[in-house]
């Protein structure tokens, strides 16, 4: 009997064992650790290194025009479509943009031509003048002649002959001074003739004309406005030469400004079209750097095509300076290349081909094989930019998946068979008996007491 019972125990505990045995495998708990893999795929497509920055959209040349003098502003001119000049006026080189009053300087114009005839004038007297002395001159000298032989001859008197020296030295002087007069009267013209022209200009000035082909960007006067000018130019409008051409002026830090490079290409985008990505070429590094919060900054001019003219003035930017670029290029995430492989992932194999190091120049990345280990692949990488690799050569191609990482699984409860599972952290509702003393009560009260 005793050997009975001690055989009853040893099937039981070996029965438990294997019930035990038998749940553990059933819940995923093995002695095996698994493994989550995040996996990310090849693909073919371009990859650009870039240096990012922001700037402003500018036309490529930009014409102040402005008013030389002083007056009201009493009309504007048309466009080329015939429209009143406002903001977007398309103009070409000479038309009217603007009147200003010319009342004044119609008058100061009349006022100079009468001092023009006036000195016109004087040369006239003066000239004339210079013939009357020269005959008195000619005059005087025949008789200072005439009294030089007679008074050698003691046939005229020591008065007579003073006179005439006298009268002769007098026509000399008449002549010099007629000379000077004539001299003065043309410096008079040429003063005259200069605030002549100063006077027109001024006049020609009151009409304010386009001096380029472009498109008006900015009409700072309105009619009845008053322009002053004085040690600076009045600005009146503002024109964008060739709006078909546009610059963008990107604000470089100092610690990028080294990789710039003429003739570099650029993409930037602009918040009002969303989506497009418009091109351009680095033309030139300005070396007038500024300083804000003791950050060193530099203006970059890049040129764009705008033959659309879609861009518009002072958009701002946001630029993408290509340092390197691939187009159609297989590529992987670069975090493949830092992936490594948890213990045990790797069969003996692969391990050892692992340890052994990739070929030169080459490096391992993984790839999940079908036995739910990793599979070593190696490949040749190129172009690291914007987190994806280029990937030069190897055995990989586009729709491959990589891993990139990995996450232990950690089963923390198990779900019962007979229902859902029930938070530990929940409390446990009280049974109550049912009410009552139908059948279906009684039924209840049954199944309560065969379950305890």
């Amino acid at each position: 009997m005793k050997k009975f019972f001690k055989l009853f125990w040893v099937i039981a505990v070996i029965a438990a064992a294997a019930v035990g045995i038998w749940v553990w495998r059933s819940n995923g708990s093995s002695g095996e650790v698994r493994y989550d893999f995040r996996e990310d795929e090849a693909q073919v497509s371009r990859i650009a290194r870039t240096i990012s920055a922001s700037g402003t959209v500018e036309p490529e040349e930009l014409v102040n025009v402005g008013a030389q003098v002083t007056g009201k502003v009493m009309s504007f001119g048309k466009d080329v479509d015939g429209k009143v000049v406002d903001y977007r006026s398309r103009v070409k080189k000479g038309m009217v943009l603007a009147q200003i009053d010319d009342v004044l300087y119609a008058a100061e114009l009349r006022q100079r031509n009468a001092e023009k005839l006036q000195a016109d004038a004087a040369i006239v007297t003066a000239k004339a003048d210079i013939r009357q002395a020269g005959a008195k001159k000619l005059l005087a000298e025949l008789n200072w002649d005439r009294a030089k032989q007679l008074y050698a001859k003691k046939a005229m008197s020591k008065s007579e002959y003073d006179s005439a020296q006298s009268a002769y030295i007098t026509a000399l002087a008449d002549c010099a001074s007629a000379d000077a007069a004539l001299k003065r009267a043309q410096a008079q013209l040429a003063i005259a003739e200069a605030a002549l022209i100063k006077a027109q200009r001024n006049m020609d000035y009151c009409v304010i004309t386009s001096p380029v082909d472009g498109i008006i960007i900015d009409r700072r006067v309105s009619i009845g406005q008053t322009v002053v000018s004085n040690m600076s130019v009045s600005s009146i409008f503002l024109i964008a030469k060739d709006f078909k051409k546009m610059q963008v002026w990107v604000s470089v830090n100092e610690a990028d400004i080294g990789n710039i490079r003429e003739k570099m290409k650029v993409e930037f985008t602009v918040d009002a079209f969303q989506g497009a990505v418009f091109k351009g070429v680095v033309k030139k590094v300005r070396l007038n750097a500024t300083m804000s919060q003791n950050v060193v900054t530099y203006i970059v001019e890049v040129d764009t095509d705008n033959s659309d003219e879609k861009l518009l003035p002072y958009l701002t930017a946001n630029v993408k300076f290509i340092m390197a670029e691939r187009d159609n290029a297989l590529n992987i995430s670069s975090a493949a290349l830092r992936f490594i492989p948890p213990e045990g992932t790797l069969s003996a194999a692969d391990a050892e081909k692992v340890s052994a190091g990739a070929p030169e120049g080459e490096r391992f990345i993984y790839v999940a094989a079908e036995n739910g280990k990793l599979r070593p692949v190696a490949v040749k990488t190129g172009l690291n930019a914007g987190g994806r690799v280029e990937v030069i050569s190897g055995e990989l191609k586009a729709g491959d998946k990589v891993v990139i990482a990995a996450s232990e699984q950690h089963p923390d409860r198990q779900v019962s068979k007979g229902g859902p599972a029930r938070s530990p952290f929940m409390p446990t509702p009280t049974r109550r008996s049912p009410r009552g003393g139908g059948s279906a009560a009684n039924r209840a009260r049954a199944q309560q007491n065969s379950g305890k």
